[in-house]
């Protein structure tokens, strides 16, 4: 016998829209189209950003650095590191979350609340509780992970591809360790907003909401062909081949998250904690609260890694069970 709780849920999902049939090809060209129009908004948006500010922070014979020459030497110039900041901010958000909006609702004509799959009921507070030490709890086994795939090596005939590859690394290296230097409580509120927050809404709806909803129909509807297909192209957007495996199995622990719990709420909050603990751990290594530094993986010992993934096998177990359980 149905619950009106239940009656109330099944005539919700009889009630929403299907999604605008279209074949798989085309799907993905109207999705990549609204992502590159997206890209390219946040590009010129964040361009005026950084001009604007530099120009209310330089006197007048003092010439207003280009955004490339911020990313390049930020050091050299005052004030770089609230501008990058904004303009990573502005840029995420241009990218990531309003093509998946435009995306969603313009040409899928489809709600907010149809990012909730059709099989999700509540969640439980024990369920909600448990996603944060999932998170925390799988990360020594992604440090190992991290570390083994920085010491990969491309064939000798890619030795330029590599070099290049690896410049770009370090690059990115030196401007991570740039943007997650603190000076102020401010700072560190901003950075999370930029590095947590944003990401943590934007990269879930277009990956998971979006991406991996779609790959899974395209493929049939196989959920987990979905999942995997969703975490590569998540990784690989990224643009950073030494952190491509472990950011797969991140992306691959989300959309697995998102699949047993049925609401997009959970892998944003796993991804926020994910980011947001590590920039809140780096804040408190600077303030000499603690001593571990959580972004040196070869601090990891064998031995944590596989009690990590004993505990994370055990954790997605037991979310997986409790949540079908709630659900049936």
């Amino acid at each position: 016998m149905q619950t009106d709780s239940t009656s109330s849920r099944l005539s919700s999902d009889w009630q929403r829209p299907a999604p605008v049939a279209r074949s798989p090809l085309s799907g993905l060209l109207l999705l990549v189209g609204s992502v590159l129009l997206g890209m390219t908004l946040g590009a010129v948006l964040a361009t005026g950003v950084a001009y604007l500010l530099n120009s209310l922070t330089t006197d007048g014979n003092t010439p207003t650095p280009e955004l490339t020459a911020l990313l390049l030497n930020p050091t050299r110039y005052p004030n770089a590191w609230t501008t990058i900041m904004l303009v990573q901010g502005v840029s995420h958000v241009c990218s990531f979350l309003l093509p998946a909006l435009v995306f969603w609702t313009g040409f899928e004509k489809q709600r907010w609340g149809d990012f909730q799959l059709p099989h999700a009921g509540p969640l439980s507070q024990s369920g909600w509780l448990l996603v944060p030490v999932l998170v925390i709890a799988f990360m020594p086994l992604n440090g190992l992970i991290i570390e083994w795939n920085q010491g990969l090596h491309l064939p000798e005939t890619l030795a330029p591809v590599e070099q290049w590859m690896r410049a770009k690394e370090d690059q990115m290296g030196e401007l991570t360790k740039y943007l997650t230097t603190f000076s102020t409580i401010g700072q560190l509120l901003l950075a999370l907003l930029v590095i947590a927050v944003l990401p943590a809404i934007g990269e879930e709806v277009l990956f998971r909401g979006v991406l991996q909803r779609r790959f899974t129909d395209w493929t049939g509807g196989n959920p987990h062909v979905g999942i995997w297909l969703a975490a590569i192209v998540f990784s690989a957007i990224h643009m950073q081949f030494y952190g491509f495996v472990p950011r797969t199995l991140l992306g691959a622990l989300f959309g697995y998250l998102y699949l047993w719990s049925g609401t997009i709420w959970v892998p944003i909050l796993a991804h926020f904690v994910n980011n947001g603990f590590t920039v809140f751990m780096v804040y408190l290594r600077q303030r000499q609260v603690v001593s571990m530094d959580i972004e040196a993986t070869q601090s990891v010992p064998l031995w944590a890694g596989l009690l990590s993934l004993l505990f994370s096998l055990g954790i997605l177990y037991y979310f997986r069970q409790s949540n079908q359980q709630l659900n049936d």
